[in-house]
């Protein structure tokens, strides 16, 4: 061995041990002022009853949210937490102490009491579980010499109760028929565990179901229980009880009980200037308002300040009516429809009660008595009372004109980009909360390779949009399922100064967007029209293509088309399950119209076998794209997210290869993270060299992505990440494109790339700052044999920043 190697191999031992030294200090200097009988709890296990049946056994992660003592948390297997607390001095309160403090955390010593009560907490859970018979024991590992202490709880399920049968007593009989009608969707089921988090949650979904009918005073306070387990054998006869409606105490103290009454809307007020500072300070602030009716809303406005939104455009958004029976559905999608313009900072809905004279005219009938399903009696009538409720929605309306940044940053080991765009948006321009959008962006990048003649790129673009909150220029009946329609107007041009070549491109789209349940939405643009302008293309560049499919996608070209998507995230379904799926599928087809006009009304330019509009070639091709994302959360922040992706288009008719711009590409913040955007594939085709700028593009993409996300400290958290994928041609003639670009499926899979790293993430609370260090792991577009990177360079890796999540 060469004394420089065992020299720098000396070196690296002592920084080693160094390093180890300064991480395992912390861990030995934490516990050395404890007193005799103290212990810093190290770690605390809870184990699973093993000889309960699998799909019965209760998760161990799902006990220790009742443990009381939680050890510290570490850094790197270390107690740095503690020790960076135990530096304060405890004498002095200044900021360094207490910024130690701050950063630290507490000891946790082991306490004997919150030990036994953790054990009290875990038997009672068991208990609400079905397990009666249940019981839980714990063992405690303690060292006088480290100081440390190690709890284990052990759970013993034993033998669960089981319902043996179900039954009801309507206290209320004008609920009977109609709790009786949705006993199909029950979570109650004779030979179902005793649980009682199934039965609170069956009395939340009754709840729910009757609140959906009128009964806006409805809650579970009036469904009880009562469980008979006295037949010894471990079965639970269960007794629902629906009980009536408490609505005063006579002079005895006795409760007076009447049937749930049954609510109708009378009055709806909309106050779109709310200001709820004013309403509690400014005595002056009601005598101010005026009403402005439409439809049955009533928009209250500050006559001093005039209203800032016409009434027309309210009364669309708001789905609620005089005289409909309350729908706590409908009134939780007027908040989500009035909280989606973007226009409101904040909006409440309030409902009172107003004053009914108890006649009989304010009585709802209905004759029969029921047994369950059966009908016993036909001739018993029973009443409830109808009330009548106010809303009031008290809207606060944001900043009507912002300014945001967006930053994008990327490099290599020969590249660096940046990109930065501006933005300014007016939230209700025209007084209907139209939103008017506008951005300028502008790109740089720079190569610093000793083969690149030319080494920077510039893009300059500007975009402007305009949103409405309805459908233009047709109406929609307020019956139809579609929920928030939005129609977008799009204007935008960019002008690209590449190395080797120039180009504008000019945009317009007409987009409808709308929902039709909370977790999907869809998008349609009819109109879709875009003109690629290549003013400058650089001959020898051209010519050192061999790839003749990617040269002719560099050619002027005018895209006609019409493109939709749907997008579907299952937690705007349910915004409590923090496990949620997401899935976006996009259709694009232009030029289709546009060439069957053409083949009625004109003739193929002049010598070629082409159609052109005003001297250009227009695109004709499908592309489809679809990606489906999986995150599931193992606590507030930690959590595995998943990713797969695929892409594909294909030219027809009057064109013979997919523009430049709907090509796939990979690499980048938010795709193949150990690469530079556009510097991976096709294939496994050799690495380009010496003139030729990153432009790696295909006409299909397979790319999967999983990351790992992890808390460090405060609002930074970690992530580590594995990135597969790649981009290929396909459906394209051999003689354009080189064949080891091309996609084959008994040889694609050996030409997967793959990449690993590390991120940071800065969660500042309006927006997610990242930072990802993408290592490549293999990298297909090597000579055969050194494809799969031993050595680490810096060269293999890319730098990549971004804002949000990457999926």
């Amino acid at each position: 061995m060469k004394r420089a190697t065992v020299k720098r191999l000396k070196i690296y031992m002592l920084s080693l041990c160094a390093v180890s030294s300064g991480l395992l200090f912390p861990s030995c200097n934490v516990t050395r002022n404890l007193s005799a009988d103290e212990y810093l709890l190290q770690r605390v296990k809870v184990v699973s009853d093993p000889s309960a049946p699998r799909k019965e056994r209760i998760d161990p992660e799902e006990l220790r949210q009742y443990i009381r003592q939680m050890p510290n948390k570490r850094f790197l297997g270390t107690d740095f937490y503690v020790w960076v607390y135990n530096l304060a001095n405890p004498e002095r309160d200044n900021w360094w102490n207490n910024f130690k403090r701050k950063i630290g955390e507490e000891p946790v010593l082991l306490d004997m009491q919150l030990t036994q009560k953790s054990a009290d907490n875990l038997k009672i859970y068991l208990n609400s579980r079905g397990y009666l018979s249940s019981s839980v024991d714990y063992d405690i590992e303690t060292s006088q010499r480290s100081k440390r202490a190690k709890v284990t709880y052990r759970t013993t399920q034993n033998k669960a109760y089981r319902i043996d049968r179900i039954s009801y007593d309507f206290r209320d009989k004008f609920l009977e028929p109609i709790i009786a009608a949705d006993t199909a969707n029950t979570l109650l089921h004779t030979g179902d565990i005793f649980d009682i988090t199934v039965l609170d949650k069956e009395r939340e979904r009754i709840t729910e179901y009757l609140r959906e009918r009128g009964y806006y005073n409805f809650s579970v306070g009036n469904i009880e229980y009562i469980a008979d387990t006295l037949s010894g054998n471990g079965m639970v006869g269960l007794t629902m009880i629906v009980k009536r409606n408490v609505t005063s105490m006579n002079d005895r103290g006795e409760a007076v009980v009447e049937n749930n009454v049954v609510y109708r809307i009378r009055e709806i007020n909309l106050m779109p200037d709310y200001d709820p500072v004013k309403a509690k300070t400014d005595p002056d602030y009601a005598s101010r308002l005026d009403t402005v009716k439409r439809r049955g809303l009533g928009v209250v406005y500050d006559a001093t300040s005039g209203l800032n939104v016409r009434p027309r455009v309210l009364r669309n958004i708001i789905p609620l009516y005089p005289n409909q029976l309350y729908d706590v559905r409908t009134v939780q999608r007027t908040y989500d429809d009035l909280m989606s313009l973007g226009y409101f900072k904040s909006a409440r809905i309030v409902f009172e009660e107003l004053p009914t004279i108890a006649d009989r005219t304010n009585y709802i009938t209905y004759v029969g008595d029921y047994d369950g399903h059966r009908q016993i009696d036909s001739t018993a009538t029973h009443y409830t009372q109808e009330g009548y409720l106010r809303c009031d929605i008290l809207c606060t309306p944001s900043l009507k004109q912002n300014f945001n940044i967006d930053l994008e940053v990327s490099t290599a080991s020969s590249f660096y980009g940046a990109s930065a765009t501006v933005g300014y948006q007016n939230l209700n321009i025209f007084r209907g909360v139209e939103q008017f959008d506008a951005s300028v962006t502008f790109g740089y990048e720079y190569m610093t390779a000793h083969d690149a003649k030319r080494r920077h790129a510039t893009e300059v673009g500007i975009s402007a949009g305009l949103w409405f909150p309805r459908f233009l220029p047709f109406r929609i009946s307020s019956l139809s399922p579609v929920n928030r329609p939005r129609t977008k107007l799009e204007l935008s041009y960019n002008f690209q100064n590449r190395p080797y070549y120039r180009r504008n491109l000019s945009s317009l789209s007409w987009t409808y967007s709308w929902k039709i349940k909370r977790s999907s939405s869809w998008t349609l643009r009819p109109i879709d029209i875009n003109l690629v302008d290549v003013g400058f293309l650089d001959e020898k560049y051209a010519n050192s293509l061999q790839n003749e499919y990617l040269k002719n996608s560099y050619r002027s070209q005018l895209i006609c088309g019409l493109s939709a998507s749907y997008s579907f995230n299952s937690r705007m379904r349910n915004p409590l399950n923090d496990n949620f799926t997401a899935v976006r599928v996009n259709l694009e087809s232009a030029g289709n119209l546009v060439d069957g006009l053409e083949h009625l009304f004109s003739h193929p330019v002049r010598g070629a076998d082409y159609y052109s509009i005003f001297g250009i070639r227009y695109s004709q091709y499908v592309r489809i794209d679809a990606s489906a994302s999986r995150t599931i959360q193992f606590g507030k922040v930690t959590a595995l997210a998943g990713r797969l992706f695929a892409g594909y288009g294909l030219p027809f008719g009057n064109s013979d290869a997919m523009p430049f711009d709907r090509l796939f590409y990979a690499g980048g913040s938010n795709s193949m993270r150990g690469w530079a955007p556009r510097t991976l594939g096709p294939g496994s085709s050799p690495e380009p060299t010496g003139v030729v700028y990153p432009s790696q593009l295909a006409n299909m993409k397979l790319e999967a992505n999983l990351e790992f996300r992890f808390p460090i400290w405060g609002f930074v958290h970690g992530a580590t990440f594995l990135d597969a994928g790649n981009i290929w041609y396909s459906g394209t003639a051999s003689s354009e494109t080189p064949p080891d670009s091309e996609f084959h499926f008994n040889t694609f899979y050996r030409q997967i790339a793959f990449n690993t790293g590390v991120g940071l993430r800065l969660d500042i609370k309006f927006a997610v700052l990242r930072l990802d260090w993408g290592i490549q792991l293999h990298n297909p577009n090597k000579p055969a044999g050194e494809r799969w990177i031993h050595n680490f360079k810096w060269a293999n890796t890319a730098l990549n920043f971004g804002v949000g999540y990457p999926f």
